[in-house]
């Protein structure tokens, strides 16, 4: 009787493993290589020969010369091996007094930002805490400080903004972004901004 049921069993598992653990997946990457080819290698960014990240994947940037991402809740910050968002509820004291509150503080002393008028992505971390983009609200707010660090007008670094403006995806999908990633590499490629 236990042979009878063993050896289907078996067969069903390593049947199974063999769909679920290799042809699926390889298939899945086959496609994902051919129709998109940049994304399934990671959207890495190149600049004079080196790596210098994902256009995917949020990272710090500090200094008052660069666009600040939204907070991160990964580790330490945009550790991309402990993404996760910070369980906090609204109800939370931790969230609003400690997290929130500091951000808020930050945007209020380095942009001259008003209370209550800062943009939500600016303060909070977003659900994996590797997100890349930041509203264009948040890249407006950050403009003249930008501006005034390196040295350059106001229009031109706003200009720069609008043209890394991402749109909806398929037009229809999430919101406006900005990669801040990529603002912050054009505004180092610009001969004033070093």
């Amino acid at each position: 009787m236990l042979k009878n049921q063993l050896r289907p069993a078996i067969v069903v598992t390593a049947v199974l493993m063999v769909i679920t653990g290799l042809v699926y997946p390889g298939l899945v990457t086959a496609v994902a290589q051919v129709l998109f080819p940049r994304q399934a290698d990671g959207s890495l960014v190149v600049v004079n020969g080196q790596l210098v990240g994902s256009a995917l994947i949020g990272q710090s940037f500090a200094g008052a010369r660069y666009f600040h991402p939204r907070p991160s809740a990964a580790g330490a910050g945009y550790d991309d091996t402990l993404s996760a968002g910070t369980n906090l509820g609204p109800t939370s004291a931790k969230l609003a007094d400690t997290l929130i509150a500091g951000a808020v503080d930050s945007a209020v002393r380095l942009d001259g930002a008003v209370k209550g008028r800062i943009p939500s992505d600016l303060v909070t971390s977003s659900g994996s805490g590797l997100d890349p983009h930041i509203s264009p609200a948040s890249a407006a707010l950050q403009v003249v400080r930008v501006a005034r660090e390196r040295g350059l007008d106001t229009a031109l670094v706003r200009g720069l903004v609008a043209r890394h403006t991402e749109g909806r995806q398929f037009g229809v999908l999430g919101e406006r972004r900005v990669n801040v990633l990529l603002l912050n590499l054009a505004l180092d490629s610009l001969a004033g901004g070093h």
